[in-house]
């Protein structure tokens, strides 16, 4: 079992990569780093960050400095961060990383990109009343899929390890975007059907599928605009089931579900083959990211195992499983048991031979001590998961890379 640690390009630049990469591998005594090359929107805490303790990333844009040929004749480009044009952290930490015999694996995120989706909103997710969701870029979009080809090559062929790819999904209707808000009731059922887009790539994906499309676009709308303005809806309360949520319109949303999950599918496959052909020993790890969706604020996931809710973004685990060269899960979760349960439920769906990458994190809400963070490890290794990413670097306080040494080695 291979671990390493989630970091920005920020970390690495503030406190030196020298500093850093001991950290990494001295003090927590880790395989190596996985950096993200591009990334969201974020305001965070960075408890020993000696530049600044508060920052707001820079978000929507690329933390390297991306091949320009890979992208000469697309619509949509990678916006370059200011820090990348000051020096490519990327480079820099795949050279010192060879010296230390550590690996460096690239963490993209793809589609949940503001700032690329304010220039391109019609590029975006378009919901059932035609409005932009400029967090989100459709992945049914030729144009939104070119871009995720191009920058996974990009990425891929400078030498990391593995792309992790985050986002190369649609996007729920929550967490896209600072201060969402919504001072009416918003069923879970409700946001689901909000999350839904009918953009024309959406449309014509359905229409070839022999779905009726418009037909499910306008039962969305009619039943939301009941929400809207306090009437009955008909809609499902309660928990959302797949099930349930298939079975409106006359069964017709249900089989829209499945052109969204061929839409990821396809363009899963379509990443993993640019990333083969851009670097022959690099791979692509696909995130799925329900583990967050269900433990990210309080580290306690309730209901079923976390994989049951991955269809919400149009991700069918198996079918990803068979296109992707490992999947990664988000463990999330305060209790080993609990964390064992998701572990078992994504394994029993992954295809025979399709390794899994775990992401778990060394602080609170999940961890609180070595022993806690100990049994989770023992666990990852008797289910022969294949690598561990430790989530994050410039998040956590430096006394949880002792944790983390601990929990590993015992010392």
């Amino acid at each position: 079992m291979q671990t390493s640690i989630f970091a920005f390009a920020t970390d690495l630049h503030d406190e030196g990569l020298d500093v850093v990469l001991d950290h990494v591998q001295r003090r927590a005594g880790l395989d190596g780093v996985t950096l993200a090359c591009a990334y969201h929107h974020a305001r965070d805490v960075f408890p020993h960050n000696p530049v600044r303790k508060v920052r707001f990333l820079e978000g929507g844009t690329v933390f390297f400095r991306p091949d320009a040929a890979r992208y000469a004749d697309l619509k949509i480009t990678p916006q370059v961060s200011r820090l990348a044009q000051e020096v490519d952290m990327l480079a820099e930490l795949l050279r010192a990383a060879e010296r230390r015999g550590l690996a460096v694996r690239g963490w993209t995120v793809f589609l949940h990109n503001t700032t690329l989706g304010s220039r391109h909103p019609e590029c975006t997710i378009q919901n059932a009343f035609g409005d932009p969701y400029i967090t989100s870029l459709c992945p049914a979009n030729p144009d939104v899929r070119a871009f995720a080809r191009a920058l996974a090559a990009d990425i891929a062929g400078r030498g990391v390890q593995a792309v992790l790819a985050e986002a190369l999904a649609y996007q729920p209707f929550d967490h896209g975007y600072h201060h969402e808000r919504a001072f009416i009731a918003l069923s879970p059922v409700t946001r689901v059907l909000l999350s839904l887009c009918f953009c024309e790539h959406c449309l014509a994906w359905m229409r070839a599928e022999g779905v009726d499309g418009p037909r499910v676009q306008r039962f969305v709308r009619t039943a939301v605009e009941r929400v809207f303005a306090g009437e009955a809806s008909g809609l499902p309360e309660g928990p959302v089931e797949l099930d349930t949520v298939a079975a409106l319109a006359d069964g017709e949303l249900g089989r829209v579900l499945a052109v969204r999950q061929q839409v990821v599918t396809t363009l899963v496959a379509e990443v993993s083959e640019a990333v083969e052909q851009a670097n022959a020993d690099a791979r692509l790890t696909f995130m799925d990211m329900s583990g967050a969706a269900k433990g990210y604020a309080t580290g306690q996931p309730e209901g079923g195992p976390v994989p049951e809710i991955a269809w919400q973004d149009g991700v069918d685990v198996a079918a990803v499983g068979r296109h992707c060269h490992a999947l990664a899960s988000i463990g999330y979760a305060r209790d080993p048991e609990r964390l064992r349960r998701d572990i078992e439920a994504y394994q029993a769906l992954l295809p025979a031979g399709t390794p899994l990458s775990v992401a778990l994190r060394p602080m609170l809400p999940d961890c609180d001590s070595a022993e806690n963070l100990a049994a989770k490890l023992a666990l990852l290794r008797a289910r022969r998961v294949a690598w561990v990413d430790f989530y994050h670097y410039g998040f956590m306080p430096l006394a949880a890379l002792d944790r983390i040494r601990q929990a590993l080695h015992g010392a």
